[in-house]
């Protein structure tokens, strides 16, 4: 989603009949043109013609910049290279500890 925002919206509201509150979050896609919005900031939208399926919001200005959330790409790509790593690292285990037995009972013989 290239010049795309997504806009979380949360309101809290009270239940009408157990008098609780509740969070209720809406969604709203808005268009960025320079791609200047990261994770966690605070923007202010307006309301704009469709420009696609779920675009109706144009980005009018960053209020206050995020706090420096890491986005989900970085930490799942980190993940997934940690879990290689200790996969490769295993598999070289298994083979250096079939290499020890051959060599032990080579040595036996």
């Amino acid at each position: 989603m290239d010049k795309t925002i997504v806009v979380a919206v949360e309101r809290l509201k009270m239940h009408p009949l157990y008098k609780k509150t509740y969070r209720q979050t809406k969604h709203f896609y808005a268009h960025d043109e320079n791609n200047i919005c990261q994770i966690g900031d605070i923007v202010r939208i307006e309301e704009c013609r469709p420009l696609s399926k779920l675009k109706r919001w144009r980005l009018i200005e960053v209020i206050k910049r995020g706090s420096g959330v890491v986005p989900v790409e970085q930490v799942l790509g980190q993940e997934i290279t940690s879990e290689l790593e200790r996969v490769q690292q295993g598999a070289g285990q298994v083979a250096l500890g079939g290499q020890r037995e051959q060599q032990a009972e080579e040595g036996a013989e």
